[in-house]
């Protein structure tokens, strides 16, 4: 039975688990072994941004306006994707000036101004508290559901007294946790490692939440997405709410949306706590940026099933339909469960958010106040920082019920949905300020501020008095005729711009007004030299070598600086500040100068708990001297500059050098080579020459100097001498073919001619040096004619070589040869195989170089090879001139070498062949 007794045990059992959880994460973080520095638990974090309007709002959206609930996280989804670019820059710029939040932050750009601060964090508090709010009404209206269900819920609502709203106590319990976790300690750039620990629990649990009744609906109620989407089809009111018609507004309306959820990611108070402020490590980006999106993937995988299963069940209120389909099932355990997620969803904003109000209510609001009264300054044992916690921790109470008063006052006039846009476009105005701060440099704190204040007004005219109209606090005739009846000044339709979403209709105004006054006015007024710092610090934020010692320039006294650390942190924080300078209090030399990196310790620490406005101030009613100028700084940024790209580009030259290096490494390699392929050629030659020569001149001495020779062995001596001529003449004729090969001037006789009648003389020609090999040769000649454009002799010289070749390397024991000509793809192939050893891939391209030979198979001459090796180079020289190509690949039939010279095949028309 769902009692309340039950539920409320549900709900403070899990609210007890989130204090657990948050003490564990703490305790871990004081034993150094943090549970948060991880890319995980950080992408979770950032989960903060699925609130209650997204565990129920988006069902209702869906509902409503079909898929138009997808722009609010394709936003976020576009911003990570961003993140390299945008949120890494804020990350860094956090880091390194200790800021709390959004307000400390753009009061820094804008050369550290209290009252841009203070503007900041009151829009914020105005903003945010709708915001607050809707989480408030979720948890009560679905405490309200889940006890009066089927009956309807505004009768428990409308009849129950405020002390029995359970929204008002658990408001309460999340302030007791708020100020355990949350301000425990004074410094805000400290990491809240239990709160973060305890939201990204309550991710995993909203998400298990929500799938779990998606699953439910699409898979027991409907039994699969093919029942559920076929039964849609045939209502045609439902599947014309899919189409993208239905969003409001229109392809305007679309990207209305679109930009409004990447603003409002970057600026609404919470994301920015968890963003920037709470990131330990800005690599964790890198597994957030698509973590994070895909957590949003699965979060929204089943609002579209869910919103059409209960349009088709009439489930009852649409916001509700995560409810009311399981409960209208007779479920009783998963409700709960759902109940669970959606106050998860709820507290998990509400803790953060009301952590990052209260730290610029306190620092941005409070502290400046306090400056002022010298009283508060005279104690010097730490009293004020006491007195600040205590500052901090009311206004998270204060926080809370205000929320809580405009959900009980306003908030039944807007649906879920419609109070977070109210408070996305309301954050959104942070926008121009923060973004054209980042990259702008000539962006001035006059232009902020102006920015920020008319920004606002048109966010408060075109969507916050509307919802006091609806509410009945003013007269509704201000949405219908506008103001004292000008109907131009209609809120909702300014200036005539009607048929607008209203909610793109209030962007575009409000961010008309913000980002043109932001730049006119800057554009016309002069920055003061800290701010003229400060902004050329945040848009170089990402420069390699941005200084990082202190930029300040004054003088004090360690004594001075350690009292005013005292009487604003207490004794503790100042002893840290000083623990790299001194060991103890006893040994510190308070009349001697402080450091300039002392003194930017000690802003930081101030600025880490009372904010960066408050902290400049404080330091200089102890320093003497101005903080470094913009000359200065931008003349530090170019010096730096200057060297990084000095040594780019000695570490230019230096590849350069090891490139050219390595190439005249690779060229002397190259040169020792040929010239060992020379000496051997050299050798080789000379032992060609003086073979012929030798013998021709011994048969010449014998003949010369005997006259008793018979005639038989005189014509046997002649016929080696002129034997041995021929061999010497064609030695010669090949070295002096390569020569005017290499050098151009060898002539063609180029006509049409039929290579298969060549490949027969050429086969006649060898013939008899084939048979005293004992050769066996095959011929197959599949193209007669086989016309093709060449010099006779040349395509004949080739033909020789390779047969003699293929001759030489066959197998010594049985040698084959076989010769295959055939056409293909207009080309004459002329293939040349012998069943020899083959010739291995990675010798195939040397074989055509010159003066390179290759061991025949037949070692009985000892190894020595055979020929010039100028045979194969001279080839397809000759080849290549006449068009055509020779290359060597496995033989297909005989296993060995395959030769194959391919020319293009001759046109009909060019004339007869040659015979």
């Amino acid at each position: 039975m769902r009692t309340d007794a039950l539920i409320l045990s549900a709900v403070f059992g899990y609210l007890g688990l989130l204090f657990l959880v948050a003490a564990w994460g703490d305790r871990r973080a004081v034993q150094g072994r943090s549970i948060i520095n991880s890319p995980t638990v950080y992408a979770l974090s950032i989960a903060v941004y699925c609130t209650a309007w997204t565990f129920y709002g988006s069902v209702g959206r869906a509902a409503q306006f079909g898929p138009s609930f997808l722009l609010i996280y394709l936003g976020p989804t576009l911003a990570m994707m961003l993140s390299p670019f945008i949120i890494r820059k804020m990350v860094r710029i956090a880091a390194r000036q200790r800021l709390t939040s959004i307000a400390d932050f753009i009061s820094a750009r804008y050369g550290k101004s209290a009252s841009l601060g203070a503007l900041v964090a009151l829009i914020s508090l105005i903003t945010i508290t709708p915001y607050i709010a809707l989480q408030l009404k979720a948890i009560t209206v679905s405490h309200a559901v889940l006890i009066s269900y089927p009956q309807s819920a505004e009768s428990i609502l409308y009849n129950e007294r405020f002390w029995m709203d359970r929204s008002l106590w658990v408001a309460l319990v999340l302030a007791v946790f708020i100020i355990l976790f949350g301000t425990r300690h004074l410094d805000a750039s400290e990491r809240h490692e239990g709160m973060v620990a305890a939201i990204a629990l309550e991710s995993i649990v909203k998400l298990v939440a929500f799938l779990a009744v998606g699953l439910f609906v699409v898979f027991i109620l409907f039994e699969g997405p093919g029942s559920l989407f076929t039964q849609v089809a045939q209502t045609p009111a439902l599947s014309q709410l899919m189409h993208l018609e239905s969003v409001p507004g229109g392809a305007t309306g679309w990207v209305g949306m679109l930009v409004l959820a990447f603003l409002a990611f970057l600026t609404l108070p919470r994301q920015f706590q968890v963003l920037v402020v709470e990131n330990i490590d800005e690599r964790h980006l890198a597994r957030a940026s698509w973590l994070f999106p895909l957590y949003l993937l699965l979060i929204n995988l089943f609002v579209i099933p869910i919103a059409l299963a209960g349009l088709l069940l009439d489930a009852g209120d649409p916001d509700s339909f995560v409810l009311t389909l399981p409960l209208s099932a007779g479920l009783e355990g998963l409700p709960l469960l759902v109940f669970i997620g959606g106050l998860s969803a709820a507290t998990g904003m509400v803790i953060v958010e009301t952590i990052a109000l209260s730290t610029m209510v306190s620092n941005q609001l409070i502290m400046p106040l306090l400056l002022r009264f010298k009283a508060l300054h005279t104690d010097s044992k730490g009293g004020l920082a006491r007195w600040l916690l205590r500052i901090r921790r009311v206004a998270i109470v204060l926080i809370l019920l205000l929320g809580y008063l405009y959900h009980a006052l306003i908030g039944d006039s807007y649906s879920l949905v419609t109070i977070g846009l109210v408070s996305f476009v309301g954050a959104a105005q942070f926008a121009p300020a923060l973004l054209i701060g980042l990259y702008w440099r000539g962006a001035t704190r006059l232009g902020a501020v102006y920015g920020l204040i008319g920004g606002f007004f048109m966010w408060s005219y075109t969507l916050l008095l509307p919802g006091f109209a609806q509410s009945g606090w003013l007269d509704s005739a201000l949405l219908t005729e506008g103001p004292w009846g000008i109907s131009w000044l209609t809120p909702y339709a300014l200036f005539g711009l009607e048929e607008w979403d209203i909610y793109t209709h209030s962007l575009l105004w409000s961010m008309f007004v913000n980002a043109g006054l932001l730049v006119s006015i800057s554009l016309f007024t002069r920055s003061t030299p800290l701010e003229q710092t400060q902004a050329a610090l945040f848009t170089e934020a990402l420069h390699p070598n941005l200084p990082t010692t202190s930029l300040q320039r004054g003088q004090t006294t360690q004594g001075a600086l350690h009292e005013l650390l005292v009487r604003y942190l207490g004794l503790k924080a100042a002893q840290q500040v000083f623990s790299t300078h001194t060991q103890t209090l006893s040994t510190l030399q308070k009349d001697q100068p402080a450091a300039d990196e002392l003194i930017m310790r000690a802003e930081q620490a101030l600025a880490g708990s009372l904010g960066n406005a408050s902290a400049r101030v404080l330091i200089n009613s102890v320093v003497r001297g101005e903080a470094l100028d913009i000359e200065s700084l931008l003349s530090m940024l170019d010096i730096t500059t200057q060297t990084l790209e000095y040594n780019r580009r000695l570490k230019q030259k230096s590849d350069e050098l090891t490139r050219i290096g390595k190439d005249l490494q690779s060229a002397n390699d190259r040169l020792r080579e040929l010239d060992r392929l020379k000496d051997e050629f050299v050798a080789m030659v000379s032992h060609e020459l003086r073979t012929p020569l030798t013998s021709i001149r011994a048969f010449a001495e014998i003949l010369s100097g005997s006259q008793a020779v018979p005639e038989e062995k005189r014509q046997h001596f002649l016929h080696v001498m002129v034997l041995e001529s021929q061999r010497l003449s064609r030695l010669i004729d090949e070295i002096l073919d390569l020569a005017r090969l290499e050098s151009g001037r060898m002539t063609f006789d180029a006509k049409t001619l039929d290579l298969a009648a060549l490949t027969d003389h050429s086969l006649e020609a060898i013939a008899r040096l084939q048979e005293q090999r004992n050769v066996h040769l095959e011929v197959t000649i599949l193209e007669r004619p086989a016309n093709v454009i060449g010099d006779p002799d040349r395509l004949e010289q080739i033909i020789i070589n390779l047969l003699d070749n293929a001759s030489k390397f066959a197998d010594p024991a049985d040698p084959h040869v076989l010769l295959r000509l055939y056409k293909q793809n207009q080309h004459i192939y002329l293939c040349v195989e012998d069943n020899g050893a083959g010739i291995e891939p990675s010798a195939r391209e040397h074989v055509f170089e010159k003066f390179h030979q290759l061991q025949p198979g037949d070692t009985s001459t000892g190894g020595r090879p055979k020929g010039s090796g100028l045979g194969l180079p001279i080839s397809r020289a000759i080849a290549v001139h006449l068009g055509g190509r020779l290359w060597v690949e496995d033989a297909q039939v005989l296993k060995g070498a395959c030769f194959v010279l391919t020319l293009p095949e001759a046109e009909p028309n060019k004339g007869n062949p040659a015979p």
